[in-house]
């Protein structure tokens, strides 16, 4: 028997809550492949103005209000066959808003340039991600049921026949729902939590690390755990067991791999060093109205999408255009896949960017250039795309 809880003996879920506060159930496909959890709860510690006749601290009342807040970060990985959208889904899904547009695939009819024409009716709207040959893009704009424009090119010719993959895409909207995150441990005695009520506030992308990275973090309702549960608690009337754990089963996907398109007639650009997309919800909770220790719901302010990203000058049209647009403050076409593989694809289009000017830094062989802070702009909910293939 060991003398302690091993930090290897820990898996994650996520799920879609109904209700803001109110604990999802959660199954073994909600499974999450999180590299760390960091949920705190703070209670507000008022200060006592009272005479007591000593300087000695009485303690404050129980059932002060609490701040609860969590980050959690994942690898990309595999999208299991099986599986209706990837296990973080949930995240990416409360992160920007809209529920996930699906795609169930399709057969290529033809393509001339980034003219897709399908054998049969798509259904894909503008902004929806498409996956073929381990590549993955977005429609641009939809010309009729058969056939759409995509946001760039495809580096490998289809021909007719070719199999269009299956994709599932997350876009902004006005309203974001909540998620819970459940923290369970081994072995069954050490102390399980739940983060009810969580709002992602902050989502990042990270490009060309070790492997793909994904953080999501902001406040949650309330922090609740197996060893001092009490009926009642997040809508809960037991705390929940873990669902039957079964193996690890999806591959991670190297961080190097992925292709990079920039500029409004989209170059490929392989000199690219590192890359982060970010989203900032501004989200605040309404919890501090009278009669509530919990917060009650979500209040969802300005969106704020950013993207950093570095890479090496090159003496060539396509970066001297991307410089240019940046002097002019010009928006630009901006898409990041990550993968190359089918079923272990994503997707970041941002089809309006506008780049600040770079940073020039010369402290290694070659020249850098590194572009800090370009936000993204678009008319309604339509500034950031995120697609899985």
């Amino acid at each position: 028997m060991s003398c302690y809880v091993s930090s290897k003996e820990n898996r994650y879920y996520a799920a879609i809550e109904q209700s803001f506060g109110y604990a999802a159930t959660v199954t073994e496909d909600n499974r999450l492949p999180a590299i760390k959890l960091e949920a705190s709860q703070r209670t507000d510690r008022p200060q006592r103005r009272d005479k007591t006749g000593t300087r000695t601290f009485l303690g404050l009342p129980e059932q002060l209000r609490r701040e609860t807040s969590f980050e959690i970060t994942n690898y990309m990985t595999s999208w299991a066959s099986g599986a209706a959208a990837p296990s973080y889904g949930p995240l990416f899904q409360a992160g920007l808003g809209s529920d996930p547009l699906v795609f169930a695939g399709g057969t290529v009819g033809s393509l001339v340039g980034v003219q897709l024409r399908f054998a049969a009716p798509h259904g894909l709207v503008s902004g929806q991600g498409i996956s073929c040959g381990g590549e993955i893009r977005f429609v641009m704009a939809v010309l009729d049921e058969y056939e759409v424009v995509l946001n760039a090119p495809l580096t490998e010719e289809q021909a007719a026949g070719w199999p269009v993959d299956r994709t599932v895409t997350y876009q902004p909207a006005s309203e974001l729902p909540s998620v819970s995150i459940y923290d369970h441990w081994s072995p069954s005695a050490a102390v399980q939590r739940i983060v009810a009520g969580s709002v992602v506030d902050q989502v990042g992308i990270t490009i060309n690390g070790d492997f793909h990275e994904f953080l999501f973090g902001g406040p949650a309702a309330d922090l609740i755990d197996s060893a001092s549960f009490e009926s009642g608690q997040a809508g809960l009337t037991q705390f929940p067991a873990e669902p039957t754990p079964a193996g690890v089963d999806y591959a991670l996907v190297p961080g190097h791999l992925g292709q990079v398109w920039l500029g409004n007639n989209p170059d490929q650009f392989h000199t690219l060093t590192k890359a982060r997309i970010s989203v900032n919800n501004g989200v605040s909770l309404r919890a501090k109205e009278f009669g509530f220790t919990n917060p009650r719901c979500i209040v969802a302010g300005d969106r704020s999408v950013t993207a950093d990203f570095s890479l090496f000058e090159k003496p060539d049209t396509p970066t001297e255009s991307l410089y240019q647009a940046s002097r002019q403050r010009s928006p630009i076409s901006a898409m990041f896949q990550l993968g190359q593989q089918p079923a272990q694809l994503c997707g970041v289009y941002l089809p309006s960017l506008t780049p600040e000017v770079p940073e020039f830094h010369d402290e290694e062989a070659q020249l850098e250039w590194r572009f800090q802070s370009c936000r993204a702009q678009g008319l309604l909910d339509d500034e950031i795309y995120i697609a899985f293939g």
